[in-house]
């Protein structure tokens, strides 16, 4: 079978595709023959090594894959060949079969292509966690993205719009801020053209932001504290814009908010029967309509660089997807 490896360290250019023994399921599991697999920001990280986890090498990258039931394990009920799944991996997925414990894969409904269920675990699943579980959001409450058209954004705008809550879209041009709008944000913020505290400011009338959902980072993260409601609940969900910032804590103190980490693949560790909830919630807005699960691009895999170039150059609006 064909799969992506990282065999050294570096960038996408220097991955390669290699003819590797095809993997058996044992007690437990299953093996899925992969239609797609999704790609995350994370995904140019953990292949320079710059990402917390660490696989050895070789490797495939990408955490979250779609297909067909291929071959089932020694003791597994209810599942078999030839049915629809999805599968949360972490890292691992591109390659043209995988195999995984059957409790942690989700049945796909027909309504939903492999594309849209492959991409559903990391951004929406993040954006889940971090809005219901992190953030406790609650509906009328004023929700601020940064970074709202890539796919952690977009998942959080979807989401957050759904459970009631007033979605402010910010990102860095007027195009993504249009995805945004379409996608269930009601005001947006281009902060290429404008200040975001500024901004934040002018939107709440002074009040501030009930929950802030930041996957960016970078230069924008204090502007966006100073822009808290008291008692607002920032999430920190990721770093697209490069630099880790460094947050004054008395920013906290006068704020009287909250600082809240989103890390979903420890939760998925910690709490798998909170995480099916959310997975199952979600597939079940994704087959009625209620999220659009949108996709950027599917690219085959052969054509690896230029998916990858997609994400960090950051011109990707919802997930990329590559297809075998």
């Amino acid at each position: 079978m064909r799969a992506l490896l990282c065999e050294s360290h570096g960038r996408a250019e220097t991955l390669v595709i290699r003819d590797i023994p095809e993997p058996q399921p044992g007690p437990g599991e299953i093996a899925i023959a992969v239609k797609a697999a999704a790609l995350n920001f994370f995904d140019t990280l953990i292949i320079e090594n710059r990402y917390q986890t660490k696989p050895a090498l070789p490797f495939s990258p990408s955490a979250e894959c779609a297909g067909t039931v291929a071959a089932v394990g020694e003791g597994v009920l209810g599942w078999h060949v030839g049915d629809r799944v999805a599968a949360w991996l972490g890292y691992g997925a591109a390659r043209e079969r995988v195999v995984v414990p059957a409790t942690s894969a989700v049945r796909v409904p027909d309504a939903l292509a492999d594309a849209q269920a492959a991409g559903l675990f990391v951004t929406y699943g993040t954006a889940m966690h971090g809005l219901v579980q992190r953030a406790s959001l609650k509906g009328g409450e004023t929700l601020a993205i940064l970074g709202a058209a890539g796919g952690a954004g977009l998942a959080a705008v979807e989401i957050g719009a759904l459970l009631g809550a007033h979605v402010i879209a910010c990102a860095s041009s007027a195009d993504k801020l249009e995805l945004a709008r379409e996608h269930g944000a009601q005001e947006e913020i281009d902060y290429s053209v404008e200040d975001i505290r500024a901004g934040l400011r002018r939107l709440t009338k002074g009040r501030g932001v009930d929950v802030l959902y930041d996957t960016v980072g970078g230069d924008l993260a204090e502007p966006a504290v100073r822009s808290m409601a008291w008692e607002g609940r920032y999430l920190v969900v990721g770093f697209a814009g490069g630099a880790i910032p460094k947050i004054p804590l008395n920013l906290l103190l006068l704020k009287g908010c909250d600082l809240r980490g989103v890390f979903w693949g420890e939760f998925v560790r910690r709490e798998p029967s909170a995480q099916r909830r959310n997975m199952e919630r979600l597939l079940g807005w994704a087959a009625g309509g209620h999220i659009r699960a949108h996709v950027h691009a599917e690219i085959p895999l052969e054509r690896w660089v230029e998916a990858y170039a997609l994400i960090g150059d950051r011109k990707a609006k919802g997930k990329v997807i590559l297809t075998f």
